[in-house]
């Protein structure tokens, strides 16, 4: 028997990494894609493309931009976009409109790279109303798990219990650990009615011709940009730096704002530097040579493009189980996230005014002139702090 080399190890650490990586990333948070494409309009047939669309851009994102700079750069879908797309009042825009706000917002992340006084104007936008903003289309999404007690009972509970037990067990798994849950409460509910004919296994890409239309833009577009670059891609920096790795910025915004785009064309809102998950591929438990952990974030978009042939037996699953039970799911998905936006958005006491009538204006979905909710939050936070905030401290 021959012994494995010190090299071996270290691979086979950072397949397993990546693995977990993709897990994590993808599992914990595919219900969040679903609804908020769903919400725009999207058919079942639609959404798995856009899953799939998703799937193939993070993977080959990542995959490129790890062996280019041979850095544990991880891609991953704008969750925290999802969640604001899952926000908007049914109905308000066609997908069509959807998917031109979508390139419009992929444009916004290749004109971020580009040209240096846009990023430093992103930098600007004050953090407690972007976290405000977050935080408010986050509620009413992560009421729903609570919500769905009262009717689909039993599997609302069991997920809420394996997500319970799992933050007190395997804290970094509990929110998989819960969707995997509700997976197994959606095939149990096909197996006792037998639609198994109702599962589709084979994934399709589904072309979509854009519309653009300025309320589009202001109601998703700008909201998904700033959503993505201060939930996501700002976040992201961080954790490589913490790790020692000094991110290239311009050729990461090219590549999502870019693979943002081209996915839009089939159904993909947006994807952008991973936050949570990129610790997993750029730690030690990705190896112990961190010149080598980049071999971590490459696997990972390896298995995100074997993950994107399941779209469409996971969107059929979903649209097959119980009327709820994933959007419950993704509201436990995003509990941490609406903590964390919660907590950001009234750190600063010279903000909390602000950020409060931002949060509540989000939450509340006001729509005016066509225009959703998120954007008319950072108006009205805008308006508190100059009005109110600003002429106290004079």
């Amino acid at each position: 028997m021959v012994p494995r080399t010190s090299s071996e190890d270290h691979l086979s650490q950072s397949i397993i990494a990546g693995l977990i990586t993709t897990m994590v990333g993808f599992v914990a948070s595919f219900a969040v894609v679903l609804a908020g494409l769903f919400q725009v309009g999207a058919t079942p047939s639609q959404a798995a493309s856009g899953l799939l669309a998703l799937s193939v851009c993070v993977g080959l994102c990542t995959i490129a931009l790890s062996w280019r700079h041979r850095m544990p750069i991880s891609i991953a879908w704008s969750t925290p976009g999802a969640a604001m797309l899952a926000s908007l009042a049914p109905g308000a825009f066609s997908f069509e409109q959807a998917i031109g706000a979508f390139i419009v917002s992929g444009v916004l992340i290749i004109l971020t790279g580009l040209l240096p006084g846009l990023h430093k104007l992103l930098t600007k936008i004050p953090v407690p109303l972007a976290q405000g903003m977050l935080a408010g289309v986050l509620v009413p999404l992560c009421i729903k798990p609570f919500t769905a007690l009262g009717t689909i009972t039993v599997p609302a509970l069991g997920i809420l219990l394996v997500f319970l037990i799992g933050l007190r067990l395997l804290p970094k798994f509990a929110v998989a650990l819960s969707m995997l849950a509700a997976v197994c409460f959606g095939i149990f509910h096909i197996w006792r009615n037998g639609s198994w004919d109702q599962l589709q296994v084979l994934p399709q890409l589904h072309f979509v011709t854009p519309e653009f239309t300025w309320q589009a833009i202001a109601s998703i577009s700008v909201p998904l940009f700033i959503v993505t670059m201060a939930s996501q891609n700002i976040p992201g920096v961080a954790v490589l730096n913490s790790f020692g790795y000094q991110l290239p910025w311009r050729p990461s915004m090219l590549f999502t704002g870019v693979g943002s785009a081209l996915g839009a064309f089939f159904g993909g809102h947006a994807i952008n530097l991973a936050a949570i998950t990129a610790a997993l591929a750029a730690g030690e438990q990705a190896g112990a040579n961190p010149k080598l952990r980049w071999r971590a974030a490459f696997s990972s978009g390896g298995f995100y493009l074997i993950f994107g042939a399941l779209s469409a037996l996971i969107v059929s699953l979903a649209n097959t189980s119980p009327e709820g039970l994933f959007q419950a799911a993704a509201g436990l998905a995003l509990l941490a996230t609406l903590t964390s936006a919660l907590l950001g958005s009234m750190s600063d006491p010279t903000w909390r005014l602000s950020a409060l009538a931002t949060v509540l204006v989000a939450a509340g979905n006001l729509t005016l002139f066509g225009i959703g909710g998120a954007f008319w939050a950072l108006v009205a936070g805008l308006l508190t702090h100059f009005i109110a905030e600003r002429s106290a401290r004079r």
